[in-house]
């Protein structure tokens, strides 16, 4: 009796699977340590294959990357259903909850793309000014006047919260809702200060 055959997977579920097999890389490396040799070694494709879907070790990076931004940005998507504070405090929940189940993953992007090519850095700076573009749509619902000072402070604010979160994924002693309560906190502080600032 013969062995039954494989499927062959789709030009698409191939590259799926190269991406995928990416984001699990930086769960345990920076961005820096994937190269199209690991990569095609850790999928048990050719090198050949790998650079077929990404053409160079930057486009690589960017697509491993836009897929982790992607699948962050997914899960920690504000519920609209809530009323604006109840949204924001639901959001920064599953958003320290995401970040301990993909610690490796978050801080590598968080902190590997410093050295990496410009466009990779984007993609992150993409996800970084959709959070605070959230925050801005909620403070404004709740009254709080959308200025510059705003705008400013909670793109500030986005970046100081991926440093918490960074540092207290690797405790395991840390609480998820005492991180939020410091990110909430600290996030409402930043928005009076811009209330008061004349920037």
């Amino acid at each position: 009796m013969s062995a039954p055959r494989r499927n062959r997977l789709t030009p698409e579920e191939r590259r799926m699977q190269l991406l995928a097999t990416g984001v699990n890389f930086l769960a345990d490396h920076t961005l820096d340590g994937l190269t199209m040799d690991e990569l095609a070694r850790r999928a048990g494709v050719s090198r050949a294959l790998a650079f077929h879907y990404f053409e160079s070790t930057q486009g690589m990076h960017r697509a491993v990357v836009t897929m982790a931004r992607d699948a962050m940005v997914s899960a920690t998507a504000p519920d609209h259903d809530l009323p604006p504070r109840e949204r924001i405090d639901d959001t920064l929940l599953r958003f320290a909850g995401f970040v301990r189940e993909h610690r490796g993953t978050f801080s590598s992007l968080v902190r590997g793309i410093a050295s990496g090519d410009p466009t990779v850095r984007a993609v992150v700076d993409e996800s970084r000014e959709l959070n605070a573009a959230h925050l801005r749509d909620a403070f404004g619902e709740l009254g709080v006047p959308v200025t510059r000072a705003l705008t400013i402070s909670l793109r500030a604010w986005v970046a100081f919260a991926e440093e918490v979160l960074v540092t207290t994924a690797t405790d395991d002693r840390a609480d998820d809702s005492a991180i939020v309560e410091l990110l909430s906190r600290t996030l409402d502080g930043a928005v009076e200060a811009a209330r008061d600032s004349t920037l």
